[in-house]
């Protein structure tokens, strides 16, 4: 957990004004359909900040920052994959590309999407339906 969470001047610093403006549309997108635990975490060695939400003690996707580049990472299990496949053709080639070259683990696809615009969030939305309803009307 982090115990200093960064400040909106601090994110806009890190982010640069343009993609923190991206940043908040997509948590607003999320936090529109999602009730849930939102934690903040150092990003590893890779990124500065770890934004994940969370309920019930699985994690719905995870958010990162680090100097200008915007993470959203979604990580789709075996059923998962099988639904996304159902989807694919609603889904945009840029996003289906990014699902293509992402690594599969033994716990399942790590699909990691570097967002500069708002132009995939209505499919970042439907992976997030696969992997739970929105629970939000």
């Amino acid at each position: 957990m982090l115990e200093n969470i960064p400040s909106q001047s601090m994110m806009t610093e890190l982010l640069g004004q343009t993609l923190y403006e991206v940043w908040q549309a997509l948590c607003s997108a999320i936090d529109e359909k999602y009730d849930m635990e939102r934690l903040w975490n150092t990003g590893g060695k890779n990124w500065t900040y770890e934004y994940k939400y969370r309920r019930g003690g699985k994690t719905l996707c995870s958010l990162y920052a680090k100097s200008n580049c915007v993470g959203f990472m979604i990580i789709l299990g075996k059923d998962e994959r099988a639904k996304f496949e159902d989807i694919r053709a609603t889904l945009s080639d840029a996003v289906c590309r990014q699902y293509d070259n992402a690594q599969t683990y033994h716990d399942g696809k790590w699909v990691m999407f570097e967002p500069t615009d708002a132009t995939d969030f209505s499919d970042y939305m439907k992976l997030l339906a696969i992997k739970r309803k929105p629970n939000r009307q």
